[in-house]
């Protein structure tokens, strides 16, 4: 989750948690995948279902904010 620093704490934010929140999903598929628990499968779905919607909303905000070529979260060198 290494990104390029900014200054600009909106936008470090939202590239870390870019990330960040893809891990999340990652681990919430999962549960549905494999689970037998109907509440937690209930629950790795919601989490999937609102990660997802916060990741979008973030790459549109960085679109609107940064130019294409900075908008990815990078590994800082």
């Amino acid at each position: 989750m290494a990104i390029v620093l900014t200054g600009d704490a909106e936008t470090h934010f939202t590239r870390s948690m870019i990330p960040h929140h893809e891990g999340a999903v990652a681990m919430a598929k999962i549960a549905p995948a494999n689970g037998k628990d109907p509440e937690v499968r209930k629950l790795a779905e919601a989490v999937i279902a609102a990660r997802e919607k916060e990741i979008g909303f973030m790459r549109m905000w960085l679109e609107k904010k940064t130019p294409t070529s900075q908008n990815s979260p990078k590994a800082e060198n």
